[in-house]
């Protein structure tokens, strides 16, 4: 199986796979708050930032991760990022993640509109388990995670080492398949609040050139 870079799109935000045309806008949605990447396993902050891409468009060609730009409607800025990551295609499974938003686009639509067009995505690609992880010290993050459904599986003690060199504890939530259409109506009702259902959504809208030639070739299982 494999997870095809389409652009994604619903009434508030477009999830536009990495592409060259997009990097300056990335870059300046994510080159503020410092303070914030400080806490994160890796830092596309400053000078930092070029090789955090030159990795994430690698990945991307080797059909690891799809990295994606979220571009809110309302405006038609891009305000962060975040992807589908490690794919593990003989266990359908895969890691939703790299979430970084502008700190203007926080605690609005935009998170969980990006969510719910990379959670559908996934498993209408063949998924049956979608993991959300984050730092045990993120209790922003972990609130975030909470409120659209996942469930909180456990702590993963001494998990990862950070780009700070910490060693930090990693909480695990995951959604699957036969959690999601629960997961999806919870989602879809929140999303109504902001004043339309997700009944417009489009998955695959308009790929381009560039992104059908990102496409990579199948993986054996």
């Amino acid at each position: 199986m494999r997870i095809e870079p389409l652009v994604l799109e619903n009434r508030w935000v477009r999830l536009e796979p990495f592409t060259p045309e997009l990097k300056e806008a990335v870059r300046a949605a994510l080159n503020v708050d410092e303070a914030a990447w400080a806490i994160m396993a890796s830092t596309a902050w400053g000078e930092h930032f070029d090789p955090w891409w030159d990795g994430a468009v690698e990945r991307l060609e080797a059909g690891r991760d799809t990295p994606y730009a979220v571009r809110r409607l309302e405006d038609g800025r891009i305000v962060g990022t975040s992807s589908l990551l490690d794919l593990f295609p003989r266990h359908r499974r895969v890691e939703l993640g790299s979430t970084f938003y502008h700190p203007e686009a926080r605690g609005g639509v935009v998170n969980p509109a990006s969510k719910r067009l990379l959670l559908q995505h996934a498993f209408d690609s063949g998924v049956v388990r979608v993991e959300i992880i984050t730092d045990a010290v993120n209790a922003r993050s972990q609130a975030a995670i909470a409120k659209l459904g996942a469930v909180r599986e456990g702590v993963l003690r001494r998990h990862k080492i950070t780009h700070t060199g910490r060693i930090r504890d990693t909480v695990m939530f995951s959604v699957t398949d036969q959690d999601w259409p629960v997961v999806r109506a919870r989602l879809d009702e929140r999303l109504a609040t902001f004043g339309q259902s997700t009944a417009r959504q489009s998955v695959g809208s308009r790929p381009s050139a560039v992104q059908r030639a990102m496409t990579p070739s199948p993986r054996s299982s």
